[in-house]
């Protein structure tokens, strides 16, 4: 019985030593790069959870095609899985939406907690301190003393200026007429 399946519990051992090396690296790598922007841990944390769940899936899906699931039955689901995920991403207020935003708040976006910015919004003036950036949600306090809660998707489509620490010492380049 086990000589049967020699070649798959090799394989499968081959996948699980990959995934925790990929693991490690993937570790460091969000350590480093969340020291060098200077990135509090519970983001950090969040973000190397997130890139988990993706290596997880993946090791997941090659433990599943190398166990012999037939390749028609597991498109079909991989299709589907797919296209869900896709309505997903796409949907303005989705979960999947909010978290994807997370993540290039996460790697890419100028935005830390602690700083002052401006929501260009042509309805609202929202202008304060960043608190606290989560999955889902970026916390600020204005400098009228109101909390808010923005949804991260709305942050990378809205723009974002990101001012002076202290109000008083703000510069208006706006020129008068």
């Amino acid at each position: 019985m086990m000589i049967a399946f020699r070649n798959e519990i090799l394989l499968s051992i081959i996948v699980l030593i990959l995934l925790f090396f990929v693991l490690l690296i993937t570790k460091r790598v969000i350590k480093k790069f969340a020291k060098l922007k200077s990135i509090n841990a519970d983001r950090r944390k969040l973000i190397r959870n997130l890139s988990n769940l993706l290596h997880y899936l993946i090791a997941g899906t090659a433990l599943v095609i190398i166990w012999g699931v037939e390749l028609k039955q597991f498109s079909v689901f991989i299709s589907s899985v797919l296209a869900v995920l896709g309505i997903a991403f796409f949907a303005q207020w989705s979960i999947l939406s909010n978290l994807t935003a997370s993540i290039i708040l996460f790697f890419s976006h100028p935005v830390r907690i602690g700083d002052r910015i401006r929501v260009l919004d042509k309805d609202f003036d929202w202008t304060g301190e960043v608190k606290d950036i989560t999955g889902f949600y970026l916390f600020m306090v204005t400098d009228r003393g109101e909390n808010i809660t923005l949804p991260t998707s709305l942050v990378i489509q809205k723009g974002i200026q990101i001012m002076n620490k202290y109000p008083e010492k703000q510069i208006d380049h706006k020129e008068e007429v």
